[in-house]
């Protein structure tokens, strides 16, 4: 099963701004619902290589998995995968320069996510597009808010 969402948002903060809060993994619990607790693998700072463990609860399961940064062009560009179960995915965050100083957000989630085999694509696409949604929604409230 495999699925592809993407989501956007502005945030009215400089792309230097957002990106530098995204890219900080001790600030994900704090802007994605769903992720319980990060834990770094590998020495700071980030960089291609990098490696985190995500614990998470989705759709009811808890699960644990490891990242890995594939690509990083900061406040432009991070590409983070997990190829292991039970959450094979890519995802990508991306960032460019909006009107009036803001930043267009895109994030970008792709894969096999094997932990949810039992759900069909459409639905459980759905699900993450709500949860990316969310999460969007959430860190727009947090770097606008300072």
């Amino acid at each position: 099963m495999t699925v592809d969402v993407e989501v956007h948002t502005t945030i009215d903060r400089a792309r230097l701004d957002v990106a530098g809060y995204c890219c900080d993994p001790d600030n994900v619990t704090a802007w994605c619902a769903n992720i319980k607790a990060v834990q770094w693998e590998t020495d700071p700072p980030l960089a291609v290589g990098s490696r985190f463990r995500f614990t998470s609860e989705f759709l009811g399961r808890r699960l644990e998995y490891i990242y890995e940064v594939l690509d990083f062009v900061a406040a432009e560009r991070l590409v983070m995968r997990s190829d292991e179960n039970p959450f094979r995915m890519e995802t990508t965050y991306a960032w460019a320069d909006a009107d009036d100083d803001a930043t267009w957000v895109t994030v970008r989630n792709r894969g096999e996510p094997t932990a949810f085999t039992g759900l069909a694509p459409p639905i459980l696409a759905t699900a993450i597009r709500r949860a990316t949604s969310n999460d969007l929604a959430r860190l727009k409230g947090i770097l606008e808010a300072c």
